[in-house]
């Protein structure tokens, strides 16, 4: 008779005790199986990782299991691993007997299907396809997953789930409680009798003032009350830890013209200094996808991801989009582009989320998507992006950048395409700081036109769209030039044609290498373009036309000012509004050649200390 191994009930186990599940399950949560997942479930380890937890995940579940706190805020950066450490504090908390249940609530229908798989793996069974009109999940389920919005549709629902037995809560990105107040107030209602409650977030503030249910907040130096964690992981700790790549931005500017909705024809460059509705029609226009910025960035973006595949050939990319038409435009340019016709993500529909696991799991070169995959969406292969949206706040910036900063291997590093819009430029050059979501705001002091608290605060602002949605704007021409690399703090590049031997300089950076090698790389492009530069001015000998001079006149303009901006920390838009009060004159687009060599000659002045 053949042997047949005898089947044994399921066991919790936790160091120093052991508990019997409370039922027969196919498999039932398992602290060793927590302790075995990946620290960055869905893939493999960061290198350089312990087989297990990673030693931020090590020391914020101490700090949790010690504490045994009823609520219990984690900030981490994406990709450092919160799902896996979310997952082993629940394992924990059942076999000690604390919760019986464990409910995710999380932003999107994609991340529930996530969630449930990452659970999964150490033996919890979370139901992903539990409706309010269900009212329970099945027996055989621990817990179910939902969003944000399902739980504000029936909160007496949830609460009352919630209260029938002791229920483990965990809310995945946590700052979309404040994303209406009906979200809000729901899961405050739903889950405020839960045993215990553990808030995730990748990006700890907003960019409003309403307050985050079960987030504890503590004044400030100047009287703000500011969210506090009870554990943070920031992005710069987890580039130094190897858990994150570094990323370098490559910004793309170019002359753009359009009708407004008065009828009204006008020009500009995007990326020169502009009014804030002025930068935003001239962003908007090279984001049509019917202009020449669009296709030409999206085939140097294309070259670069060329460049990064070959020493890691399943090295994906992500455009993403607007809106779908915008998107569907997108792939279609990408398809002539590469011969290939490239993964298409429009809505959180039912079949987005196999979509984005097959991408996942291929090694195809593109995705298009729009804004659902800007958030808690992991494709560790994700090298290479196109922020084409007109999406400017802090928050939604770093959670799109998020997507493309998980480490598989030593030596890697993302590369995100943007557009020359300042706004975007802050947040690149902003990316390692740490902030807190704040309830208010201090009232400035004084009155200058450049205070940095309200500049802030209006390039958050998103009127933009709203504006041209009217009848009457239409986007007429747009063409791209490559501006300037942004990586570790500094600026190189000083601008080139599409196409150039300069452009291809920044573009064929191999895709295996240490930070300080591609600082390296970039500042060796940087001084040969600038070697170019003189060798073929040195060889004009015919008189210049008064538009070359002009040409020739901004391009030194633009280079002084940026590095001018890096040993200053001044933003570029700040310093051309204070050469126009020393010397006069419009701004740069409407200058004439004279007004802007008197601010060349300003600006060489103040390099040497004269005012």
């Amino acid at each position: 008779m053949a042997f047949r191994p005898q089947r044994s009930r399921k066991r919790f186990v936790t160091a120093g005790a052991t508990r019997p599940s409370s039922r027969l399950q196919p498999r039932s949560a398992s602290v060793f199986a927590a302790e075995s997942l990946s620290p960055s479930f869905p893939q493999r380890a960061a290198w350089g990782t312990a087989a297990s937890l990673r030693a931020w995940q090590a020391e914020a579940l101490s700090r949790y299991l010690t504490e045994d706190p009823e609520d219990f805020l984690a900030v981490a950066t994406p990709g450092a691993g919160k799902t896996t450490f979310a997952l082993r504090v629940a394992t924990e908390q059942l076999a000690r007997g604390t919760v019986r249940k464990v409910t995710v609530v999380c932003p999107t229908e994609h991340l529930k299907t996530q969630w449930a798989q990452a659970a999964a793996r150490v033996g919890l069974h979370l139901d992903p396809d539990f409706t309010n009109a269900q009212r329970e999940e099945g027996d055989f389920f621990d817990g179910v997953c939902v969003t944000y919005a399902q739980v504000a549709a029936n909160p007496e629902l949830h609460r009352s789930r919630t209260r029938r037995r002791p229920t483990l809560v965990i809310l995945d990105e946590i700052h979309h409680g404040g994303d209406a107040l009906s979200w809000g107030d729901g899961i405050r209602t739903a889950f405020a009798s839960a045993q215990r409650r553990l808030a995730l977030t990748g990006t700890p503030f907003r960019s409003d003032t309403a307050p985050i249910p079960f987030v504890n907040y503590v004044p400030g130096n100047d009287g703000v009350p500011r969210s506090h964690a009870d554990y943070t992981y920031g992005y710069t700790e987890a580039l130094r830890d190897g858990v994150v790549r570094p990323v370098m931005f490559l910004s793309y500017s170019g002359h753009m013209r359009w009708q407004t909705r008065q009828g009204d024809v006008v020009e500009a460059t995007l990326g020169e200094p502009l009014t804030k509705d002025m930068t935003a029609q001239a962003w908007r226009t090279a984001l049509n996808p019917d202009g020449e910025w669009i296709p030409a960035v999206l085939a140097a973006a294309d070259e670069r991801l060329t460049a990064i595949r070959r020493t890691i050939p399943d090295a994906g990319g992500l455009v993403i989009a607007s809106d779908h038409k915008a998107a569907r435009a997108y792939a279609t340019q990408l398809a002539a582009i590469t011969g290939a016709q490239p993964a298409v993500v429009l809505s959180d529909d039912s079949g987005a989320s196999r979509r984005i696991e097959e991408f996942s799991e291929s090694t195809e070169r593109w995705m298009v998507a729009v804004r659902m995959v800007s958030e808690g969406v992991d494709v560790p292969r994700l090298a290479v992006g196109v922020y084409a949206t007109s999406t400017a706040t802090p928050l939604f910036f770093a959670q799109a950048v998020g997507r493309f900063v998980r480490a598989r291997r030593r030596g890697e590093t993302a590369t995100v395409f943007l557009p020359s819009v300042l706004q975007l430029l802050e947040l690149a050059g902003q990316l390692e700081k740490e902030r807190d979501h704040a309830l208010g705001h201090k009232t400035p002091e004084g009155s200058g036109m450049w205070d940095d608290e309200l500049l802030a605060q209006a390039n958050r602002e998103e009127r933009a769209s709203e504006e041209l949605a009217l009848p009457g704007f239409e986007a007429l021409e747009s063409e791209a030039s490559f501006d300037r690399a942004l990586f570790d703090g500094g600026e190189f590049g000083l601008g080139a044609e599409v196409g150039s031997d300069e452009e291809a300089d920044f573009l064929g950076i191999p895709g295996l290498l240490e930070p300080e090698q591609v600082t390296t790389l970039l500042r060796q492009h940087q001084a040969e373009q600038s070697k170019r530069q003189k060798k073929q001015e040195s060889k004009v000998a015919v008189p210049r036309d008064e538009l070359q001079r002009r040409r020739e006149a901004r391009k030194e303009l633009k280079a002084l000012v940026a590095t001018w901006a890096r040993r200053t920390g001044r933003p570029h838009a700040r310093i051309h509004a204070e050469l126009r009060q020393c010397c006069g004159g419009p701004e740069v687009a409407r200058a004439s050649a004279e007004q802007i060599e008197a601010r060349i000659e300003q600006l060489r002045r103040w390099f040497v200390g004269r005012k």
